[in-house]
């Protein structure tokens, strides 16, 4: 044998690698690239080895061996068989990720939506069930206090059996409760149902992110989150306007029945939805072709339970506490969280009582925070494809291969850390008679502008410092926080307006909002050193 066929019998042994963003490495450049083009259906797979039938160059170029030689490509179910596997969901076509993003969104919005429809209709259920205007807004309370067990119930159910059977199963459940609490003619059974529903819609709250980490590329992550986070708020901005219209005209049971339309929606909305979970893919094609399933490494059994409580609740609580980006951050969101659902108790002593707006006009007011998210999509998409794909390319030139501080997640943040405080003034020193109920009307849009671009600016800088895992227990920490300070607030806010009246009530929270504005200022400029110093593997940039 020659020494040049040697060399041609060594060049095509080498084996292709994948590296961790799924990204397909070549081990030697004179080798032809190929990618699938198809992949066996059921029936016609007979052989673990696919030869060129079903392998189509993309590029080639001469090698020792001549063009148009073989090359031979082995099936497996142990990981993506190359950069454009038809089967890895970031390889879909565009609207088909589109699609599968809009599912959580949407079911997230009836999830969300379901919180705040309820609080028009307050009053009606002290006056029918005999309960104090606490009790009643225990509904509330509850409801939210349970989106918080979102990851802790999301997490098992998702790793054991992907993503979209959370998402045929959870919904339904919540909508039967939900169901159950139009019916209730007692506070105890209202109360009970409601905790159930949002408990059972939770689990949509904590795979969404899981999802679109499955559909799409870092680079392009940040369009599809701030996309998909604008549908949370949107639910607690429009459901005040609906839940006002529904209990001025039809009673507050209709509350409950507008969120079940809503629910129906946006279930009918998922069944096409495919799985995106890769090990779940994966798993279905080893079934599929008669081939070894993927290893699975981690622990199972009861281990495997411990392990996942671990990573959604307990790592989570310990980080709040040891990781000071973490236990920042999850403080100031939770605050801004809470003063949203504050206003709910904030906006009728506002609108119906110094304004005399009726309980559906006034919730009309909530569309001004309807908008003020949608200016913080726009500014978080801006800033990414200005600021942070420009450091993105820069890597790339600069042999980092994409690798960017992820302190570069954190311009929306800093910028929306001076909306809230902006908007907390303004709303606070207008709500008076003597001043038109435009002026504190439209105060809620700085206060949501910056309410949201803090959380979209949070969310993906915990990922990207913290990585996938990690980054999914800090967000789950974030979450905990956030729904139990939010569930906390709105029983006193009617107290602490009483006392200190409108505007030292709210200018109290606008001094707070200053006192927590230097928080992603801080990290920005400190950040690598307290990622340096962290416990957990932080990336390294």
């Amino acid at each position: 044998m020659s020494s040049s066929d040697s060399s041609s019998e060594k060049t095509m042994e080498k084996r292709n690698t994948l590296d961790e963003e799924g990204a397909f490495a070549t081990a030697n450049n004179s080798e032809e690239n190929v990618v699938f083009e198809n992949l066996h259906r059921e029936g016609t797979f007979e052989d673990p080895t696919v030869r060129d039938q079903s392998l189509k160059p993309i590029a080639s170029s001469k090698s020792s061996r001549g063009e148009g030689s073989e090359i031979q490509r082995t099936v497996t179910a142990q990981d993506w068989m190359g950069p454009d596997d038809p089967e890895n969901p970031m390889n879909w076509a565009l609207w088909k990720k589109v699609y599968h993003t809009t599912i959580p969104a949407l079911m997230g919005f009836a999830i969300t939506f379901g919180s705040s429809v309820y609080t028009p209709g307050i009053p009606q259920i002290m006056e029918e069930l005999h309960v104090s205007s606490t009790v009643a807004i225990l509904g509330l309370s509850l409801y939210v206090l349970a989106l918080g067990f979102g990851p802790v119930l999301a997490a098992p159910l998702s790793e054991t059996f992907g993503r979209r059977i959370v998402y045929l199963t959870t919904l339904p459940i919540a909508a039967l409760f939900t169901l159950g609490a139009g019916f209730a003619h007692d506070p105890a059974a209202l109360l009970v149902c409601r905790f159930f529903a949002g408990f059972f819609g939770s689990p949509v709250l904590g795979v969404g992110a899981g999802s679109n980490a499955d559909l799409w590329h870092p680079i392009h992550r940040a369009v599809a989150t701030s996309m998909f986070l604008l549908a949370p708020f949107a639910g607690p901005a429009l459901g005040p306007t609906v839940g006002g219209f529904a209990a001025q005209y039809r009673g507050w049971r209709w509350t409950q029945w507008s969120i079940l339309f809503v629910a129906v929606a946006s279930y009918l909305y998922t069944i096409g939805n495919q799985e995106t979970y890769k090990k779940i893919i994966l798993q279905k094609r080893a079934k599929r072709l008669g081939i070894a399933p993927p290893v699975y490494h981690g622990p199972t059994g009861l281990a495997a339970i411990r392990y996942l409580l671990v990573v959604t609740l307990f790592r989570p609580i310990n980080m709040n506490f040891t990781e000071p980006i973490v236990g920042f951050f999850s403080l100031y969101i939770a605050f801004n969280f809470s003063v949203l659902f504050g206003f709910f108790d904030a906006f009728p002593i506002v609108f119906e009582g110094v304004y005399g707006f009726d309980t559906s006009h006034a919730g009309l007011v909530w569309l001004s925070v309807l908008v003020g998210c949608i200016f913080a999509v726009i500014t978080a998409i801006v800033l990414d494809r200005y600021y942070y794909r420009r450091e993105h390319h820069k890597s790339h030139k600069e042999g980092r291969n994409g690798v960017v501080a992820p302190e570069h997640r954190l311009y929306a943040a800093m910028m929306g850390s001076v909306g809230l405080p902006v908007g907390l003034f303004w709303f606070a020193w207008t709500s008076r008679a003597d001043v038109s109920w435009v002026s504190p009307t439209m105060a809620a849009i700085p206060f949501a502008w910056g309410n949201l671009c803090v959380f979209i600016s949070a969310a993906l800088y915990l990922i990207d410092v913290y990585g996938p895992l990690n980054g999914a227990s800090s967000i789950a920490a974030n979450g905990i926080a956030r729904y139990t300070l939010g569930a906390a607030f709105p029983l006193f806010t009617n107290q602490m307006y009483a006392r200190l009246g409108i505007a030292w009530a709210t200018s109290l929270l606008g001094f707070i909002s200053i006192a927590l504005l230097p928080i992603p200022w801080i990290l920005f400029k400190y950040g690598p050193g307290i990622r340096a110093k962290s416990q957990y593997d932080t990336i390294k940039a």
